[in-house]
Parts: structure tokens; C-alpha cells; sequence
């Protein structure tokens, strides 16, 4: 909320590869609802075609395949996507609990090519 108040407009890029994923997009379409459409995009940033694209384009503002996973081995594509999410943002939120796994290898990747990056699992009230 704060960010969409700071902020004149601000496009949201999501991925949808885990309950994470989920959750911030249902968080993100409670705040459109509030603040107004018009001053956010919500774009899923998927890493290939998937079934039941028409229930996401109902959902989303948007859907995008990068150009550069056209033609990306399936099993390597939501690396690559994750990547290009990291290197299309200002800012990145995480939810991240171990030091494995997907989204640990893309908040890493942000850290490196320097990104402004938030782990919410570190900023949670209720995490130990």
C-alpha cells in the first residue's frame, strides 16, 4: 500500500510457480480494488504456454513469455524467467525460508546484479 500511494503508477510482474505466488497476487488484486485499477498493472511473467491461459487473462492485467524463453528448455525456463523478472524490476519481493530452492537461486541472482530486494519472511511478525 505504501508503494502505490508513493507512487504515481506501478506495474506488478508475478510468476505463478508456487503458493507464494498465489498469495501476492490475490494481496495485489484486494489493492486494485481499493486504491484503483488504474494506478497498478498486475503481469503475469510466465516461462512457457500453459493450459487455461484464457483463466489467467481473465485474472491478470496482463501475461507475458519473455521473448528469450521462446525457446528455452522447459526444465531451465523458470530460472531464466525469474531472472528476467530480477532484471526487469526496481524493486523484488521475496518470501524466502531456506537457502535453497528456485526462489532462493533468484534472490541471490538479484542480490548480485544489485537490486533493491525485501525477504518478507525476515520482516514477518510471527517468523521465529
Amino acid at each position: 500500500k505504501k508503494l502505490l500511494s508513493a507512487k504515481e503508477y506501478v506495474t506488478f510482474f508475478i510468476g505463478r510457480n508456487g503458493e507464494f505466488d498465489e498469495y501476492a497476487a490475490s494481496v495485489l488484486k484486494t489493492m486494485q480494488k481499493e486504491i484503483g485499477k488504474e494506478k497498478c498493472d498486475i503481469i503475469l511473467v510466465l516461462p512457457y504456454n500453459v493450459k487455461n491461459m484464457c483463466l489467467f487473462e481473465k485474472y491478470y492485467d496482463d501475461i507475458i513469455i519473455p521473448e528469450s524463453l521462446h525457446h528455452a528448455y522447459p526444465k531451465n525456463a523458470i530460472t531464466l524467467r525469474n531472472k528476467w523478472m530480477a532484471e526487469h524490476s526496481d524493486l523484488l519481493l521475496f518470501y524466502v525460508e531456506k537457502e535453497k530452492g528456485g526462489a532462493y537461486k533468484a534472490m541471490k541472482y538479484a542480490e548480485k546484479i544489485h537490486k533493491n530486494i525485501v525477504n518478507l519472511y525476515k520482516t514477518d511478525p510471527f517468523t521465529p
